[in-house]
């Protein structure tokens, strides 16, 4: 279990620039470019900052966005969702309920059962193979 970390200081020493940028500064990488969005292996993805569990590989779908996208999140108690008005839109951004980090966005155009795709930055995830989903 990764200890929780409090102060902008701290982040920056515990993360990458590009993991900063986005977990923490609200950033998002470029499309295509994150190692998880061709991940087909079986497990569940965790936050990169606090290894709160997530999403499992059996709720990851390809929406041909270029971001890793999954229809359902792992708990109910995994993530926050709130209203997000920047770059003049209206979108509802996801974080982790756990540590607050920045992971992407949800929205209602998914597949069945859940018709939600939770857009997520493969930089904001940690993937853990043959962790029993």
């Amino acid at each position: 279990m990764k200890k929780i970390i409090k102060s902008s200081s701290e982040w920056k020493k515990a993360l990458t620039d590009a993991e900063y940028k986005v977990m923490r500064e609200k950033g998002t990488e470029a499309p295509f470019s994150g190692d998880l969005y061709y991940n087909d292996e079986k497990g569940i993805y965790v936050c990169k900052c606090c290894d709160n569990q997530l999403f499992k590989s059996s709720a990851k779908f390809d929406s041909g966005t270029g971001w890793p996208s999954f229809f359902e999140i792992i708990s109910d108690d995994a993530i926050k969702v709130i209203k997000d008005l920047s770059h003049s839109m209206i979108r509802f951004e996801v974080l982790c309920a756990k540590c607050e980090a920045h992971l992407g966005h949800v929205f209602d155009d998914g597949p069945r059962p859940t018709g939600k795709r939770y857009c997520i930055n493969s930089v904001s995830l940690q993937f853990k193979k043959g962790i029993n989903e």
